[in-house]
């Protein structure tokens, strides 16, 4: 089987396409796309070749759908006054108390995405130059960096 990086740039962009069908939002789409490569990765030795590999990663990315959709939709429930763009992770930095709880997180936050976090933020690295550095791919300095931000994310409001 094809080393998954190379999975993941020759089907990333048919994927996200399908993703964008079924929620209509390109930004969402993205974080589900990712989510579902992340959950392939990590199953990919369950692929047993029964259909191709791009309706597996299509399914995964379906599942992967309903199921933020379905999370999506109890938040807005619990938390209605919850406004719907959430601030973004660097905005949050600007705040003092939210800036520290972020640096604590990112100190406990394991390799490589406290550094790749660390670049890309601080460092402010383009994707094609952290994979550079890595000696990877820019699709894993994507990646790398959204689990960073989603690893921070949890536990700061």
């Amino acid at each position: 089987m094809k080393d998954f990086e190379q999975v993941y740039s020759d089907y990333y962009d048919m994927v996200f396409r399908y993703v964008v069908s079924l929620c209509g939002d390109e930004q969402w789409a993205e974080e589900i796309t990712q989510e579902a490569f992340f959950k392939a990765l990590k199953h990919i030795g369950s692929f047993r070749g029964e259909c191709k590999l791009s309706v597996w990663l299509c399914q995964i990315a379906k599942n992967t759908f309903y199921t933020m959709a379905k999370r999506r939709q109890r938040q807005v429930e619990i938390v209605p006054e919850l406004p719907a763009e959430e601030e973004p992770l660097e905005q949050k930095l600007l705040d003092k108390e939210t800036a520290l709880q972020i640096h604590t997180k990112l100190h406990k936050l394991e390799e490589p995405y406290r550094e790749v976090f660390w670049m890309r933020t601080f460092g402010e690295l383009s994707f094609r130059e952290i994979a550079a550095l890595f000696g990877k791919t820019e699709s894993w300095a994507q990646v790398t960096y959204h689990r960073a931000r989603l690893k921070i994310k949890e536990g700061i409001v």
